[in-house]
């Protein structure tokens, strides 16, 4: 698997910490293991150039992601595809700003939010009552596993 992460926020982050949550979610839900993802954390005015760009909304938002190949996690029977993920975008500033509020740490904010975008990359969306139940169980889930696995 290869995941690379960028910083270009000026915020010191645990960017050892995210690629090893990014691999361990890309592990759980079985995506090929020469698939490939990029992180990129950005300053404020980036991220709000972005989310004005991609998604029309003014201001900087948490999270971004930018889908590529449309690869979705395998079914039981099924050989997981081969390509490229896409990009998740963070905003290490606002995630700090935001993690209190959530009753998080920044760290685990940003963990948060990456298993988010990284969930948004594989199709997931939370539009529906259903499709948010769905999506944000699947983020409790591989969090709890993550935490657990970090426990040890």
């Amino acid at each position: 698997m290869t995941i690379d992460l960028n910083n270009e926020s000026g915020i010191e982050a645990d960017e050892t910490g995210l690629v090893q949550l990014a691999t361990f979610v890309l592990d759980e839900l079985r995506i090929h293991s020469q698939a490939e993802l990029s992180v990129l954390l950005v300053d404020e005015p980036t991220m709000a150039a972005y989310h004005e760009k991609y998604m029309g909304e003014p201001g900087p938002t948490d999270v971004l992601s930018f889908p590529m190949d449309e690869l979705r996690p395998p079914g039981d029977d099924e050989e997981p595809p081969v390509g490229m993920l896409g990009d998740v975008v963070l905003c290490p500033a606002i995630t700090a700003a935001q993690a209190n509020e959530h009753g998080r740490s920044p760290e685990e904010e940003a963990e948060y939010l990456l298993v988010h975008g990284i969930l948004h990359l594989l199709g997931f969306d939370h539009g529906t009552p259903e499709e948010k139940s769905e999506m944000f169980g699947l983020k409790d889930s591989l969090l709890a596993a993550w935490a657990r696995r970090q426990e040890r």
